[in-house]
């Protein structure tokens, strides 16, 4: 039976709109009541949260949100099981039976296993997560299981190979990591390919590094179609793959939300040539990169020292675009100095390696928060 929503942008619970800046779990509600009316209005109907999305608030969002005002027939509602929250078999059933209360949605159409990489299958296997989640499939409380995954295609052969009841895979592609040594989306997509799995995509826009792209990349994509937006290129390069059945965007506002409608209502795949542009932006942008950080802040939920990485990367990132030696000071300095006032500064690190252990993009956060101090603190 083909499981398919019938349209591919799904509404990844994410990265919500906020209220207070500096805290992600203060989501402005009202906006996302607005924004999932429109969502629906449009016939778009797949929902993705998890535990800790939002500082452990997007699932009440939904609920208050979403399940709460419509009807339950009339959605699919996705959410998942994080290693990092449970540690016995009890454990397991713990959190999900708060996913079920906080969401108030009776049951998941789909339940994925969460981040599952070399660091953490064990931990799965360990504790028969595979085994339970088809249990709850059994039962009617998952409609549809499968695991998201941030790790090399041999691995996720292997899981594919060990657990072929797993019904979808969820991938980070986009066409910056598509040939990425670290992400390997092509190869990831082409191992769920062989494997039969449909693939939903997370990390599209890869955390909005290709909706702000350098103005070389943006003049290229705009000189072959001026009206659409620099993001939809993103969006519509992973849609076009045959294999993906539902591409999540992290939509923060409402005009965010308008302009992925704008071009996913009435989808049409690029075209080949329209591939190859994509790549010679990939090309443009990690000539640039300097931290290619996703903003998805597993990172900082247990930072001992409450260092909002992601927000300092971002900040370095920027600067690294300058002419430094020209400008000498840059506006992200006192941006830097303003967050600093809150939490805790990059030379605060006291290199526990939390962060590194939970990254999905296993990058070398420790090492980089040196040269953010040095950078910004000298």
């Amino acid at each position: 039976m083909d499981f398919k929503p019938a349209k591919k942008l799904g509404f990844g619970l994410m990265r919500l709109p906020q209220l207070d800046p500096t805290d992600s779990a203060a989501v402005d509600v009202e906006q996302v009541k607005t924004m999932i009316d429109e969502f629906m209005a449009k016939g778009f109907t797949y929902f993705d949260t998890a535990w800790m999305y939002n500082g452990f608030a997007s699932e009440n969002v939904a609920k208050e949100a979403l399940v709460d005002r419509y009807p339950r027939e009339s959605f699919t509602l996705a959410t998942k099981l994080h290693n990092g929250f449970f540690n016995s078999l009890e454990g397991r059933d713990e959190v999900f039976n708060q996913q079920l209360e906080k969401t108030g949605a009776g049951y998941f159409d789909y339940y994925l296993l969460h981040g599952i990489e070399a660091g953490s299958i064990d931990h799965y296997e360990r504790f028969k997560c595979f085994d339970w989640l088809l249990e709850k499939k059994a039962t009617g409380l998952v409609k549809h299981a499968g695991f998201s995954y941030h790790d090399n295609p041999e691995l996720l052969d292997r899981i594919l190979t060990d657990h072929p009841q797993m019904e979808f895979v969820q991938l980070q592609i986009n066409y910056l990591d598509w040939e990425s040594e670290w992400i390997q989306s092509r190869a990831c997509y082409e191992v769920a390919e062989k494997h039969g799995k449909p693939v939903i995509v997370m990390e599209p826009v890869k955390g909005g590094t290709l909706a702000n792209v350098p103005a070389k990349a943006e003049a290229i994509l705009k000189a072959l179609e001026p009206e659409m937006s620099i993001p939809s290129w993103a969006i519509r390069f992973v849609a076009s793959l045959p294999n993906v059945m539902v591409v999540l965007s992290g939509m923060s506002n409402l005009a965010q939300m308008r302009d992925n409608l704008s071009y996913m209502e009435d989808f049409k795949p690029l075209t080949n040539e329209e591939r190859q542009v994509c790549f010679e932006v990939a090309d443009i942008i990690n000539g640039q990169i300097a931290v290619p950080c996703t903003a998805c802040h597993y990172c900082t939920e247990g930072c001992p020292m409450q260092i909002c990485i992601p927000e300092y990367f971002s900040l370095y990132n920027e600067d690294m675009r300058e002419n430094l030696e020209e400008k000498g000071w840059t506006i992200n300095f006192t941006n830097y100095d303003n967050l600093a006032e809150k939490f805790g500064r990059a030379s605060d690190c006291i290199g526990c390696g939390q962060c590194e252990s939970v990254c999905p993009q296993h990058l070398p956060i420790i090492e980089t928060l040196v040269k953010v101090a040095e950078h910004f603190e000298h």
